[in-house]
């Protein structure tokens, strides 16, 4: 199975259940690995058959950032809902890891893989 990779994707919003949390920006750092059959993009060296990093990346920024969410684990489900409907990947493994979150770790985090 031929992947895109998306790694280290990092997005600024408001992500939390806490009352504080609700009145400040946090980073969230995206992994996304995106089954698509490169072969036709490759053969001909033709970008309209490639998977574009740019465009979902965009378009992950802005489903991240249009309103408030609580949960990561609902930031990971939307995501993946999109890169399968709006993108037609047949699978996607997401990552979504929240830095500072605990004090005592480097950051915590949800990994969910979907398919169609």
């Amino acid at each position: 199975m031929d992947k895109v990779l998306i790694t280290g994707l990092q997005v600024d919003t408001v992500i939390g259940i806490y009352d504080w949390e609700k009145q400040l920006h946090q980073t969230l750092v995206l992994d996304l690995e995106m089954a698509w059959d490169n072969r036709a993009a490759a053969e001909h060296d033709d970008y309209q058959q490639a998977l574009c990093y740019e465009t979902v990346s965009k378009r992950v920024v802005q489903l991240i950032t249009e309103k408030p969410i609580e949960l990561i684990e609902t930031v990971a489900e939307r995501v993946a809902h999109c890169l399968l409907e709006e993108f037609f990947v047949p699978w996607v493994k997401v990552r979504v890891m929240k830095p500072g979150a605990v004090a005592a770790a480097q950051a915590v985090g949800v990994e969910i893989e979907r398919s169609r």
